[in-house]
């Protein structure tokens, strides 16, 4: 009896499965699928009209909020793929993975996830209401305005709210940084660069999706991955123009100078190197030409140094904290400065360039330092950091 109940019940549940079917498509699966292409169909269509160039097609996808910021920025590529499709009548919530690419700088796509808001029309097609940055994803650029272009010979400068001269000021400092990176590093690296500048420090966090608190008074910083390939998409240096438009011109090339030597260093820049020697051997280009002292370019530690506190080991990790403590992290920086730079003198500038592709060569972070210092420089890390103290004295004191 029981058997025979459940039967029943089954070929009652079938039935009214076919009833169902006939009208809104029993089970979802196929209605989902069709829902799921369509929706795609419209993202490549949106798509496609920017790449382009076309409002018209554009607009018949739906809202026009972001076409015009994109106007002028030279894509090569721009395509979503739908990861994610949550219906509720005649509205929708899509999920989705933007990839883009700018012309000339990009060889590998950029990916960020994008949230879209969807209603249906009265001829039953979808268009876009919204769009925004998915959570946890941060912002680009053009979801903050309108974006202007400047080209320099190996840059490319974007800016939303700046005005052109300051870009194109921007894009030369750019020009100036590239050729120099490359003479002290070599030219085994893409030798262009792309610098963001949004309106303010609270369009740089949101670039980089993080509280304003962790960049206020840093004047820039460089996105990209430790030990990234070359075929990676090219690093952006993003610049908060309210701490780097205060600095003279020397200092607004030696910041940016800093950062190209992070896009030039990233393929050999891995989870081995310690930051005491990628900032500091950023730094230590950055200020080639300067004609900064120990004494100008180091004043904390310089300080420290009277007083009588001199560092007894090199800058940890740790000590490069934005949210700390603002002497300790200027220290930071100036003791890997100046470890970088007491191997140029003493061992050699080519031989500097050799111990950073050392270390970052190696598999993992120990033994990463000691063993390039025994290779390329023949001495121990005991014996290095006292050489270190030593110069610390003898160039600051």
């Amino acid at each position: 009896m029981a058997g025979r109940r459940r039967a029943s019940g089954t070929r009652v549940v079938v039935a009214l499965c076919l009833l169902l079917v006939a009208l809104v498509g029993c089970g979802g699966r196929p209605a989902t699928d069709s829902a799921r292409a369509d929706v795609q169909s419209l993202l490549d269509r949106r798509a496609a009209a920017i790449l382009d160039h076309d409002a018209a097609a554009y607009l018949r996808t739906g809202a026009r909020d972001r076409f015009d910021n994109l106007r002028a920025v030279p894509l090569a590529d721009w395509s979503y793929r739908l990861t994610g499709l949550r219906r509720t009548g005649d509205t929708a919530l899509v999920e989705a993975e933007l990839r883009y690419r700018v012309q000339g700088y990009d060889r590998a796509p950029v990916r960020a996830g994008r949230t879209l808001s969807l209603e249906l029309d009265a001829e039953g097609h979808w268009y876009v209401e919204s769009e925004r940055p998915a959570n946890g994803s941060a912002e680009q650029l053009w979801d903050q305005g309108e974006v202007s272009v400047v080209r320099g010979d190996d840059s490319l400068v974007l800016g939303v709210g700046q005005p052109a001269a300051r870009l194109r000021s921007y894009a030369a400092l750019a020009d100036h940084a590239v050729p120099a990176v490359s003479q002290a590093w070599g030219t085994n690296w893409a030798r262009h660069i792309v610098v963001l500048v949004p309106r303010s420090l609270t369009g740089m966090a949101a670039l980089l999706g993080a509280p304003e608190s962790s960049y206020r008074g840093i004047a820039a910083v460089t996105t990209g991955e430790t030990g990234a390939p070359a075929g990676a998409p090219a690093d952006r240096i993003i610049l908060n123009p309210d701490a780097y438009g205060v600095l003279g011109e020397t200092g607004k090339k030696v910041v940016l100078t800093h950062e190209t030597t992070h896009v030039a260093t990233r393929t050999h820049t891995t989870p081995a190197t310690p930051l005491w020697l990628s900032e500091g051997y950023a730094d230590w280009i950055g200020y080639l030409g300067s004609g900064r002292s120990p004494s100008q370019a180091a004043p904390e530690l310089r300080r420290a140094v009277s007083e009588g506190r001199a560092p007894r080991s090199l800058p940890s990790d740790a000590d490069f904290g934005f949210a700390g403590d603002a002497t300790g992290l200027a220290q930071a920086y100036e003791g890997g400065w100046m470890a970088c730079r007491m191997i140029a003198d003493r061992w050699g500038e080519v031989r500097l360039a050799e111990f950073y592709r050392a270390v970052g060569g190696h598999e993992r972070r120990a033994g990463a330092v000691e063993g390039a210092l025994q290779d390329v420089l023949g001495t121990s890390l005991e014996e290095f950091t006292g050489q270190w103290r030593e110069y610390l004295r003898t160039q600051l004191g």
